[in-house]
């Protein structure tokens, strides 16, 4: 209710200093990025709280107005003449030459801000104007590949919105069956590891003993979830999907389960691309799920290996008895054929360590996104699971494997630190030994000590 008043007072407030500003004037045709190019000029040179507030409403109300290419040349506008005051950094820059001081890197540090830092910062003021900015780069990334000059725009806003919803800011909220429908059907509509096909089989995510659903929301945003995490309940480490999400299962009692899997992890506002949240929501889910279950001992993932197949068909580390077992993927139904999974696992599993022990980009990060993130937040890659996922999308895009990432909290910290400073990749024996020649090399040590 408070943030209720709060808003429509600033509503009234924007309303009327919008009507001052005009007064008897046109508005501007917010149709032409030229025209909202402008009436940027005229909100970051200097207004009062309320003109400043509504004449934010109206950019952001042009904005909407702008077709893609007006959008393009709107962003383009940002770009070159709202860059720093170059008088005003000129004269920092002679003042801290002439007397280095703290007083003058202040000033030469405020003096290089670009003036688009300040025009976001009163265009987030406007009612609704932090959801709006979020939107507004999306139309930004689509618009960036192509026109790699917007970048500059573009790590402004990020650097704005980090510090916007930084974890300071984000309120954990349990998802169930009583959360209200515009937030359920948000969880529908972005899940985007595992689809969830109708509202009876978000029920069966949300609703039984066994299973957990958990947001992050922000308070500009309140019912929008910015990610989102679903948790499966279970007495053992899971090596596949199909068993968590099946309609005929019979759940776990809670006094019986020893496990969480967190087997998907969605973010559902791609203007927030780079600004990570999935780190601070997997330890918070963590101590939230400790103080509810104290008998939980062990949480895991399972995840998606997005990026295998892709890396199978291409990899020159891959022999040439490699690519003629793996042809097999390509024959219509192998995975009902036992002798051809049996064939095949010989060939991928200790590919699959491969790919996540040993290859790299060419830049020398790890090539897959899911490990990256999660190896990258102290987790250790614990197994790799094959036919763990049997769907078209997991055989088309992962060749059906799967894998769990441990998050054994005394361990987080190293882990961590062993992949930010050495690019370690902390693994279990389990999956050191897949590796071609690994177990012998293993055993050999074992012997000899």
């Amino acid at each position: 209710m408070a943030n209720a008043f709060f808003t429509d007072l600033i509503t009234t407030i924007s309303e009327r200093g919008r009507t001052l500003l005009r007064g008897g004037r046109a508005p501007v045709d917010k149709h032409a990025a030229t025209s909202l190019a402008e009436l940027c000029e005229a909100l970051v040179s200097g207004a009062g709280e309320a003109s400043g507030t509504a004449m934010a409403r109206d950019v952001l109300d042009g904005y909407h107005d702008l077709d893609a290419e007006g959008r393009k040349a709107f962003f383009t506008a940002l770009v070159h003449d709202f860059g720093p005051d170059k008088t005003r950094l000129a004269k920092a820059i002679e003042d801290w030459r002439a007397a280095p001081s703290d007083e003058g890197a202040s000033a030469l540090h405020f003096a290089s801000e670009p003036r688009r830092q300040e025009l976001i910062r009163r265009l987030n003021r406007a009612p609704g104007g932090t959801p709006e900015l979020v939107a507004m780069r999306t139309d930004l990334l689509d618009l960036l590949k192509a026109n790699p000059e917007l970048a500059a725009l573009d790590r402004d806003i990020v650097h704005l919105l980090s510090s916007w919803f930084n974890r300071g800011f984000l309120v954990l909220r349990k998802i169930d069956w009583s959360t209200p429908a515009n937030i359920l059907e948000q969880i529908i509509r972005y899940e985007a590891v595992h689809e969830i096909h109708d509202w009876d089989d978000l029920r069966r995510r949300i609703d039984p003993v066994d299973r957990r659903c958990y947001a992050f929301f922000h308070p500009a945003m309140p019912d929008a979830p910015l990610i989102f995490v679903e948790i499966a309940l279970t007495e053992a480490i899971p090596g596949a999907i199909a068993p968590l999400l099946a309609v005929d299962r019979p759940p776990v009692p809670a006094d019986r389960a020893r496990t969480a899997v967190f087997y998907s992890i969605s973010n559902t506002q791609r203007g927030l691309g780079g600004i990570s949240f999935g780190n601070f929501l997997i330890k918070q889910v963590v101590e939230e799920l400790r103080r509810e279950l104290p008998k939980l001992d062990t949480f895991v993932t399972l995840s998606p290996v997005p990026g295998f197949m892709g890396w199978l068909k291409s990899t020159s580390d891959a022999t040439e008895e490699d690519r003629n077992v793996l042809k097999l993927l390509n024959e219509p139904r192998w995975i009902e054929d036992a002798e051809m999974t049996a064939e095949l696992r010989t060939v991928i599993e200790p590919l699959a360590a491969h790919y996540f022990l040993k290859a790299r980009t060419a830049k020398g990060r790890l090539i897959d996104p899911v490990a990256r993130f999660h190896l990258g937040n102290g987790a250790r890659l614990e197994r790799v699971n094959w036919l763990g996922d049997l769907s078209a999308k997991g055989q088309r895009e992962s060749a059906t494997v799967m894998v769990n990432y441990l998050y054994r909290l005394e361990d987080i910290e190293k882990n961590h630190e062993a992949y930010a400073n050495d690019g370690e990749v902390v693994a279990s024996s389990a999956v050191k030994k897949l590796l071609r020649g690994e177990g012998r090399r293993l055993l050999d040590m074992r012997l000899s000590s």
